[in-house]
């Protein structure tokens, strides 16, 4: 039985791959420091799965934790989700993001080949695209000119993973560009939970729909587009974890470097998602218009046939499914993983 390290484990995406992963038979060692997640998602895990993954509390900046796990437990491949993901923020604090989202992965990457551990699977992000208008984005675009930090540091974590298997051919990595990922899991008992005000549409909506909030901030009704709101490429979670599995699988065949978009290869807008919230949780969701950010495209959306074809993945749950387990979660976990607060 092979055994993975999940760093940020217990994050959104790391927690439902986490329980794709166990279910699949892997053993799992998760390293989180829990400064945008919680434990309470390892007690969640062990009711879906029936086990309890191995926690560690630990950033991934610090190499003697990374050295103390490599060294207690036989590590086989890494997946690595450790890092911090708000595009806001990063503009406002950029070193943040490059001392955690790069120096982290590079002291990853040096304790992992210090220990002999040669196989990862890295978490970046369709960020790395900048913002190119040429639909759909493909793994080989030309135009991966990031515009804020955070997809700055992604692509520069990129561009070190491939230099590494060019360096030495016992490295096997796969990069996995994320689009926009949204959903829970199906049991309701783990989804996302984000701290303050929602930086992502999905929890946002679902927020004003459970009360939590007056109304959704729609910003720009004046795209070139069916409604005129924009349009993005939303991927349910299970889906995307599911992805991880696959990357894992290919890996255990090949040794190199390998990129792979994960997305549905369609868009929805903005007032779509509302009119199906309101269709799934029977509420009416108010929203307003509000003007365009700067920075945002009109659409955005994949190309996922490269994913198709190498890994033999193909996402399968569509936006009413992606909902109805948005909203179950939502209204199962008004306050997320707060429990003190549920009563």
């Amino acid at each position: 039985m092979k055994t993975i390290l999940i760093t940020g484990g217990a994050g959104y995406i790391g927690s439902h791959t986490l329980v794709e992963c166990l279910q699949a038979g892997y053993q799992a060692v998760v390293l989180d420091n829990l400064s945008n997640s919680s434990s309470e998602v390892l007690n969640r895990i062990r009711c879906i799965t029936g086990v309890s993954p191995i926690f560690v509390q630990g950033d991934v900046c610090d190499a003697e934790v990374l050295t103390n796990i490599f060294s207690t437990y036989t590590i086989d491949v890494v997946i690595h989700f450790a890092g911090v993901k708000a595009v806001g923020e990063s503009v406002q604090d950029p070193i943040k993001y490059y001392k955690n989202n790069v120096a982290g992965s590079l002291v990853l990457c040096q304790i992992m080949c210090n220990m002999n551990v040669f196989k990862l699977v890295f978490s970046s992000s369709a960020t790395v695209y900048g913002d190119s208008r040429d639909m759909p984005l493909r793994e080989d675009s030309l135009n991966t000119s990031p515009i804020n930090p955070y997809g700055h540091s992604k692509l520069m974590v990129e561009q070190m993973l491939s230099d590494l298997a060019k360096s030495d051919p016992r490295w096997s990595i796969a990069v996995l560009r994320y689009f926009n990922p949204v959903g829970a899991h199906a049991s309701g008992l783990i989804g996302e939970h984000p701290k303050g005000v929602p930086n992502n549409l999905f929890p946002y909506v679902s927020q004003v729909a459970v009360g939590l909030r007056p109304f959704v901030c729609v910003f720009g009704n004046d795209y070139p587009t069916a409604d005129g709101t924009g349009v993005r490429d939303y991927i349910h979670v299970v889906d995307l974890a599911q992805g991880h599995l696959m990357a894992l699988n290919y890996l255990n065949a090949h040794n190199g470097y390998f990129l792979w978009n994960l997305g549905t290869g369609r868009g929805y807008s903005v007032l779509e998602v509302i009119k199906a919230f309101s269709t799934v949780s029977q509420v009416d969701i108010a929203y307003e218009f509000l003007p365009r950010r700067p920075g945002d495209l009109a659409e955005c959306w994949s190309a996922p046939q490269k994913a198709s074809l190498e890994l033999g993945w193909n996402a399968s749950l569509d936006l009413n499914s992606m909902v109805t387990d948005s909203w179950r979660w939502q209204t199962l976990n008004p306050h997320g993983y707060d429990v003190e607060e549920e009563g």
